[in-house]
């Protein structure tokens, strides 16, 4: 595969590659190395698989991928995590997320997990950590994480410390590339700017987008309705899909297209299949799509009724999350460990 080839792979269904240039000369060079971290706090849901669905993208385009389980993170975070659930979230989400490389038609074996534990308590780098928060004003570090960590008018030390430990993984992983959300821009932009001054490189960034909520505008955890767990049923995802705020014509905050945009799409074409959205042959017959281009261009001109697209969008969801949903109700103690008061856990 040539440069070109691997450039359009890994940036599709991006939102932003901080520079394009700078990634094109790591594939002039060989095989660069890239990394995501994940906060094991709350339960994974659709919006984590369609931003790690792109690691299936960079295994492709031959790059190294490591997977960070940031359990040291998630405690720092204002105590998401108690410290005495980071063993338990830290196995459910290395398990859910090796479902979603799978699902995406990549093998997790070719991914390299580790936990922040395994390094971030190392000598080096905490001397190095203590160097940056000598360095770094509190100004700069919330300045950073305001999208990421949560914000109060007393914030806990934790918070401060999360921006400077995550720039400081870039280098303790040897990552060429940063990969994660468009709300990590804050701080892998800090990243570039303070670690050429602490022994690391300024890393290429890719940014996938936050994508929208079901309920319309930002995707919330605390909000069942806006989002498809990953355990969902296909009867609970074809209820979430069917009361999905989708209206005619309308792509702006429609979740159910922008699903169907990152997730539904890139996996399908992994066997050529087509989506298919069925119609009562009084209203036309089915309709056939081989990309979603052609879906909302007739969506926007009023061909595609909301009303046929939801049962379709929910049935393709529902088989893409399948081997996720399978893989974490064969293993109910997963959840019931990691998430003891909604589980029931004894």
């Amino acid at each position: 595969m040539d440069t070109a080839a691997r450039l359009d792979l890994v940036s599709r269904h991006t939102q932003e590659v901080v520079t394009d240039e700078e990634l094109e000369a790591l594939f002039d060079d060989g095989t660069p190395s890239a990394y995501i971290g994940y906060a094991p706090t709350g339960e994974m849901h659709i919006g984590h698989f369609t931003t790690m669905r792109k690691l299936a993208d960079f295994l492709r385009a031959d790059v190294d991928v490591t997977v960070l389980i940031a359990d040291l993170h998630a405690h720092l975070d204002d105590n998401k995590s108690p410290f005495d659930l980071l063993d338990a979230r830290s196995e459910y989400y290395r398990v859910a997320i090796e479902g979603m490389i799978e699902a995406a038609g990549a093998d997790p074996e070719d991914v390299e997990f580790v936990r922040g534990t395994d390094f971030q308590l190392d000598e080096e780098y905490t001397l190095e950590m203590y160097r940056m928060a000598a360095e770094t004003t509190i100004a700069r570090t919330q300045r950073a994480a305001s999208e990421v960590v949560r914000e109060s008018e007393s914030p806990n030390l934790g918070g401060l410390i999360y921006p400077l430990m995550q720039s400081l993984d870039v280098k303790a992983l040897d990552a060429d590339i940063a990969y994660g959300g468009v709300d990590q821009r804050g701080i892998y932009m800090l990243s570039r700017e303070i670690l050429p001054d602490h022994g690391g490189h300024s890393p290429v960034c890719i940014f996938a987008p936050l994508l929208s909520g079901l309920s319309g505008g930002k995707m919330s955890a605390s909000d069942e309705a806006s989002k498809v767990n990953l355990t969902d049923s296909p009867a609970e995802v074809e209820e979430k899909i069917g009361q999905a705020y989708c209206p005619a014509g309308d792509v702006e905050d429609n979740g159910v297209l922008e699903y169907l945009d990152y997730l539904v799409f890139p996996i399908l074409e992994l066997d050529d299949e087509p989506f298919v959205v069925e119609r009562p042959d009084e209203y036309g017959g089915d309709l056939t799509y081989e990309s979603y281009e052609a879906v909302e261009e007739d969506f926007v001109s009023g061909e595609l009724h909301p009303a046929d697209l939801k049962p379709a969008a929910a049935s393709a969801i529902s088989d893409v999350i399948d081997p996720v949903r399978e893989r974490l109700t064969d293993r109910p103690e997963l959840l019931a460990e990691a998430y003891p008061e909604s589980y029931g856990a004894e």
